[in-house]
């Protein structure tokens, strides 16, 4: 399974209750999709956010935020991890 790390530029209003929500939507409905959300993170000054997934494909990805709130991510980069 690929590793992809998604970009979220602008979520209006962001707060760690409002993205904590978001994350647990998508964990809900992750797995109709074979998908794993892994982790996250985010500043609400700028109001950018960052998640790590493991997907078969970006658009299984994709498809996770879709379904679950909406904010789809305006980039989805495949990542390999290192030390």
């Amino acid at each position: 399974m690929a590793l992809y790390l998604d970009v979220h530029k602008h979520i209006p209003g962001l707060t760690a209750a409002a993205i904590a929500g978001a994350h647990a939507k998508d964990l809900e409905v992750q797995a109709k999709h074979g998908v794993k959300y892994l982790k996250y993170w985010f500043d609400e000054g700028t109001e950018k956010a960052f998640c790590l997934v493991e997907a078969p494909s970006k658009e299984a990805a994709a498809a996770v935020h879709r379904e679950a709130h909406g904010l789809v991510a305006d980039e989805i980069n495949e990542v390999r991890e290192g030390a």
